[in-house]
Parts: C-alpha cells; structure tokens; sequence
C-alpha cells in the first residue's frame, strides 16, 4: 500500500503523473475484482459507439455517453464504499449493512438514468 505526502506543492509536474497512474490503478482493481464493473465496461463498450452513431449532435451524443459513463463513475464509488466497510470489518452491522444498500441503491438509480436517457432522447426517431 502507498502512503502520499500529505503537502506537495502545486507546480509539482510529477504529481499530474502519480495521480494518472493511481487513477489507473484503480480502474484495474475494479475491473479485476468486480464482475458488475466488468458487466458495465463491456455493455459501455457496446453501447458507446452506438450512441456517437445514433445520437444527431453533440447535445445528444453527450448525453447517451454521459449517461452510460455515469454508471460506471458510480460503480466504482460504490465498490469503493464496500471496500471501505469489509476492510473495517466482516462482522454485520447494521450501519456497514446501510451503506452497502445505499451503494447499490445509487447504481439502480444510475442504470436507471441511462436507460431513461437512451429511451428519451431515442423515442422521437
């Protein structure tokens, strides 16, 4: 595990590099030990193309992207969350129980959106 240096200074070019590389770190982990988050990356990868194809501007074309890259950014905060509570620990509680419920809570709520999104913007053709 890696420990940052709580001040850096701003102009630190090689801090844009680290955070890329954590950045990327992370979309590894998610991809390697969340089948959900493998399930969302390939139906985006269906999906995207699709949506710069059907979409008739940018408008349109940024929200059928937008929509789908959304489910992604909230799986990954949700995975985070469920990380976060087994790390503190694998015993029930009724709080740790809450916050995974309100994770996959706002993962239905994103899927929805996108459905909804596609459907919308979609329906007039």
């Amino acid at each position: 595990m890696r420990f940052r240096k709580t001040q850096q200074r701003v102009t630190d070019p090689g801090r844009v590099v680290r955070a890329a590389g954590y950045s990327l770190s992370g979309l590894r982990a998610a991809f390697r030990r969340e089948a959900a988050f493998r399930q969302e990356v390939i139906a985006f990868a269906l999906l995207a193309p699709l949506g710069l194809w059907l979409g008739r501007d940018g408008v349109e074309r940024a929200l059928l992207l937008g929509s789908l890259l959304q489910v992604l950014i909230v799986e990954l905060l949700n995975s985070a969350v469920e990380a976060t509570v087994d790390r503190v620990g694998r015993t029930w509680h009724e709080l740790a129980g809450r916050a995974k419920d309100m994770g996959s809570a706002a993962v239905a709520l994103a899927l929805l959106l996108a459905v909804l999104t596609w459907v919308l913007v979609l329906a007039d053709r």
